[in-house]
């Protein structure tokens, strides 16, 4: 499957916050209460979905593993649970781009240490730089070096690789193969700085496309791999010959001998090919080398399979086929350290009839295959495959022969032995991660099992979410390449994606409000129809009718009770039907391309949006009519959704940095919109269960609010924000798509282009925080302050508070009041609540630290304003009781 996934939004990226630097607070700005712990985020569980080009063993700690993945961050091995964990989340909106991960290597000196390589696109697609992330505690946090090029983590030739390794010597020295001509680059501490190799001669040449204008086929795929000979350099001593690939087909490996002082084109070598993967066997003194055409990951011709003896300089082809008949070429390749005498390798863009792996006990001698012909179109298989923990990965298919189902794999450029159990392997295709434990059972003529190797590594790019108020489903959502899934319990994969048809990317769903067993859903597909219809609240589908000229899928509109259906295509102008879509006519007064939603309460009424305008539709979506009202973006970023309960209520987030952005609401159908000033940027907009006490739905949104971007939630209609994620979750770009649980009160589903369906639960079960109602406390006992300035500017400060009770009873909630001595204003306050009347401050504690034991304390922070003088108060009060200031 073409994973071609590509942020279509503008985004808006905002300057992010940097150390000792005031935040730009608005004059108007809302009061905002950054979550500390309040949430617990986890994935709505589809295991896998994405392309994984890279999977990395420590080489001295056994079970220490890491994953690449091309746009969904980068995960560690746990082997207690067999799990990943994802080690990228606190990539932010600004730097979403680093989510994509060209290279990653890990330290078998220090294990802690572990380093990526990250940069989406080397094109305009991605309007920052790459860089150099390294940790000291596997990947548990991170520090940045950011590099004056773009790295490429979802361009053409990311299969190929390690473009970053460390010397296995001395662990200080790293190098990294660039891209688009920025050549080879050298850190000597550690990952914090870099310099280009000056005197390495070639910086690569291969292009995929030359005539695409985009940039993304037409980049120099650069520098690929770097392998270090351990064997000639002593610990804490500089490795002295490293062998380097190079995207050119007449030049495609270099070596240096003298720690990288100078290189040579390694004499001898075939032409014709770039090296994919160079992997060392130092035991028997042999560079393997794979060899393709094409620089993958999807396509592939002709391929080689050569040995290069590293003391003679001898070169062997120890292709498992021959060269006329391989059609897919070579990538995957691994030794098994174990037995150093046992290489692997696969034929990676093998689409038909499958992928297909190959296996030497004796360096190449002799292979054997995972499966060959016994009487075509029969196969015979050395392995068995176990999909039941992720079953859609058959695709609902039942292929002909040769094809079977579930397919061994496609797209299968990372292979990994264990380097500490030859029975180990794991393997990435465009889906997932696959693995066996038994592998030996290869050579002894008894098959091996093949089975998801992949809990807890989501990568899928999520387009739309809608959660129904009834029926069995929880969720349903649309994703880029696997199409979607109907979720009826987040913890557990879903058996099947949406099928019949099987679109490769659904790119809107949508239910009817008061009848949530119809549901309609839209998509891309190379040939077929591009809508489907359900009856059953998406157990099941049927294909819908395109009208003429549809090439995509677009968006779509059910009406209240699923009597009609408004479609708005690609390829053709806005649609509108009756019944299931067997005969559509053509919408009047709305561009082709417009956004369209329905109304959840009149069935008959339907909106869209295009190029700053909003239209309105009071016949079922026959014929539109332009609203009146001005204001809103000007392009095509908008997200917009009716409230479910109320008639003509609609909110609309979107827009630009160059333009409007931000959030607006709408209470008579899109007649007039009123912007809420306190919201600065918003780019998704959803409703969930209202609190407790509230009459209206809980609002949520990822947005940019109080100067800080996250996602959001409102509980009163958008006067006062709660932020519920916090810096270590922001899973890059979040701006598709969001939406509340009607049926949990502060669940909400967040949209990521690459780390899947996140889903959050709050501690606040009933709804306090955020425009809920405060607790009376009532706290009796001791108390201590410690009252913190962390950081003052001209006019500014920022301050921590501490309320530790020392008393010897537990607090059920608390309310603590002071005066400012210097007439100080407080901009926005985080983990708590507060109001402020003149110098007088109470904070009270929000629904989740209400409860403080006997000896234990509760934290808040806030920024505020000063002139004159910035004096600390003095005094403070735990309601009527007087607290000892610290």
């Amino acid at each position: 499957m073409r994973r071609t996934r590509i942020l279509t939004a503008v985004l808006a990226l905002a300057a992010g916050l940097l150390a000792g630097t005031p935040p730009a607070l608005a004059a108007d700005s809302p009061r905002t209460a950054l979550a500390a712990d309040t949430y617990t985020w986890k994935n709505a569980r589809i295991d896998g979905g994405g392309f994984v080009p890279g999977i990395v063993f420590n080489r001295s700690e056994k079970n220490l593993a890491y994953a690449r993945t091309d746009i969904g961050g980068a995960y560690r091995w746990v082997q207690s649970s067999k799990t990943w964990t994802p080690l990228l989340d606190s990539v932010g909106w600004d730097d979403w781009g680093h989510t994509g991960v060209a290279s990653l290597a890990t330290d078998s000196v220090n294990p802690d240490r572990v380093y990526a390589a990250v940069g989406t696109y080397t094109n305009s697609w991605d309007p920052g730089n790459g860089a150099i992330l390294r940790s000291s505690n596997r990947g548990a946090s991170w520090q940045k070096t950011d590099l004056p090029f773009k790295l490429g983590g979802n361009m053409p030739g990311r299969g190929m690789g390690e473009r970053l390794a460390i010397d296995p010597n001395k662990n200080s020295v790293l190098y990294l193969g660039a891209p688009s001509g920025k050549g080879l680059w050298r850190s000597t501490d550690s990952g914090v700085t870099w310099l280009q190799v000056a005197n390495f001669p070639n910086v690569g040449n291969y292009v995929q496309d030359p005539s695409d204008t985009s940039g993304y086929a037409s980049d120099n795929q650069g520098i690929v791999w770097v392998t270090f000979d351990e064997r000639t350099g002593t610990s804490g001593n500089a490795t002295q010959t490293i062998y380097v690939g190079v995207a050119d087909k007449d030049n495609a490996v270099y070596r240096s001998t003298d720690g990288g002082a100078s290189w040579s084109r390694l004499a001898g070598q075939p032409t014709g090919y770039l090296a994919h993967k160079g992997v060392l066997d130092t035991a028997n003194g042999y560079l393997y080398i794979t060899y393709s055409d094409k620089g993958g990951p999807y396509d592939g011709g002709k391929g080689r399979l050569l040995r290069y003896a590293t003391s003679t300089g001898t070169w062997t082809d120890i292709s498992p086929v021959a060269e006329a008949d391989t059609y897919y070429g070579f990538s995957g390749l691994t030794v098994d350290r174990q037995d150093p005498g046992t290489v692997m390798a696969t034929a990676y863009s093998s689409w038909w009839p499958d992928t297909q792996i190959f296996r030497s006990t004796d360096s190449g001698a002799t292979w054997t295959k995972a499966w060959d012909y016994t009487s075509y179109p029969s196969r015979s298989n050395r392995y068995t495959m176990d999909v039941s923990s992720s079953p859609w990965l058959t695709w609902g298919a039942n292929p002909s022969p040769p094809e079977q189902s579930p397919k061994l794999g496609w797209m299968t450029e990372a292979l990994e032995i264990d380097p500490f159990d030859s029975d180990r392997m794991m393997y990435g295709t465009g889906a997932t991660v696959y693995g066996t434990e038994n592998l030996g059972n290869w050579d002894s003529g008894s098959q091996f099992t093949i089975k998801p190797m992949v809990q807890g590594l989501e990568e899928t790019a999520v387009l739309d979410l809608a959660s129904p108020p009834s029926g069995g489903a929880q969720l349903f959502s649309g994703l880029g390449d696997i199409g979607g899934f109907r979720h009826t319990d987040l913890a557990k994969v879903p058996s099947m994606m949406y099928t019949q048809p099987n679109f490769t990317t659904t790119t809107s769903l949508d239910f009817a409000e008061t009848n949530p067993n119809t549901v309609v859903r839209v998509g891309n597909l190379d040939s077929g129809p591009h809508i489907a219809f359900s009856t059953d609240n998406g157990a099941n589908w049927f294909a819908g009718t395109d009208p003429s000229g549809v090439s995509g899928g677009g968006t779509v509109a059910a009406a209240s009770d699923g009597s009609r259906f408004v479609w708005s295509p690609e390829g053709t102008g806005v649609q509108y039907a009756t019944g299931f879509g067997s005969s559509w006519a053509a919408s009047s007064g709305i561009p082709a391309g417009a956004i369209v939603e329905s109304d959840r309460v009149d069935a008959k009424t339907f909106y869209g949006f295009k190029s700053g305008k909003f239209y309105v539709s009071s016949d079922g979506g026959a014929t539109f009519t332009a609203s009146a009202a001005t204001g809103l973006p000007s392009g095509d970023s908008v997200r917009f959704k009716a409230l479910p309960g109320t008639k003509g209520d609609v909110w609309l987030a979107g827009g630009a940095t160059d333009g409007a952005y931000g959030l607006w609401h709408s209470t008579n159908g899109g007649t007039s919109f009123t912007k809420l000033s306190d919201v600065e940027q918003a780019d998704a907009i959803g409703f969930g269960k209202a609190a407790t006490g509230a009459s209206y739905q809980t609002l949520y949104t990822s947005a940019k609010i109080g100067g800080v971007r996250g996602i959001f939630r409102s509980t009163d209609q958008g006067s006062t924000w709660t932020r519920i994620n916090d810096d270590a979750h922001q899973w890059g770009w979040t701006g598709a798509s969001i939406t509340g649980d009607p049926r949990v009160y502060g669940r909400v589903y967040v949209s990521t282009n690459g780390r899947g369906v996140i889903y959050g639960d709050s501690s606040d079960a009933g709804g306090g925080g955020g425009g809920g109602t405060d607790p009376t406390p009532t706290p009796t006992g001791a108390c201590a302050v410690t009252y913190k300035i962390t950081n003052q500017w001209s006019g500014g400060f920022q301050a921590d508070v501490q309320l530790s009770n020392t008393g010897s009873s537990a607090w059920s909630g608390w309310s603590l009041g002071w005066s400012f001595p210097g007439g100080q204003t407080i901009g926005q306050l985080w983990n708590a609540e507060y109001t402020q009347s003149g110098s007088a401050v109470t904070a009270r504690n929000v629904t989740w630290n209400a409860n403080v034991a006997a000896g234990s304390s509760v934290s808040f922070g806030f920024t505020g304003n000063w002139s004159g003088s910035n004096t600390k108060p003095t005094a403070f009060k735990l309601g009527d009781q007087s607290c000892t200031v610290l």
